[in-house]
């Protein structure tokens, strides 16, 4: 698995390996039941500490998209509770979006078609 940190991030380490673990998710690179490397391994692959890696590993497993498992590992999961919207934090996350778009002047329907891309490439019909 491959993971790439920004430096000079605002965005905790923790937050970008948890980002990039629900985009492989989503884009199908991380398939349903597909196991995880450990935590200790994905901290020496990206030279971080492990202490980083097992709070992102807990941040997922409370949102649901990994489970843990003392003699399987860490795993996708297989399937997800569908629930209709977005949680508050990704709902602010696109309230700044917007408005970063908005002050930088771009149209409407340009960030529209930005986030049309988007489903599409994830395979996500209207």
């Amino acid at each position: 698995m491959i993971i790439v940190l920004q430096d000079g991030c605002d965005i905790p380490v923790f937050k970008q390996i948890r980002n990039q673990i629900v985009m492989g998710i989503s884009d199908g690179r991380l398939k349903p039941g597909e196991k995880l490397p450990t935590v200790r391994a994905l901290a020496e692959e990206i030279g971080i500490n492990s202490m980083t890696v097992s709070k992102a590993y807990q941040l997922l497993k409370q949102e649901g998209y990994i489970m843990t498992d003392r003699r399987n590992g860490v795993r996708v999961r297989e399937s997800f509770a569908l629930t209709p919207g977005l949680s508050a934090e990704a709902e602010q996350q696109l309230a700044q979006l917007i408005s970063e778009a908005k002050v930088k002047g771009m149209p409407r329907d340009e960030f529209v078609a930005i986030v049309d891309k988007y489903f599409a490439d994830r395979g996500i019909e209207e």
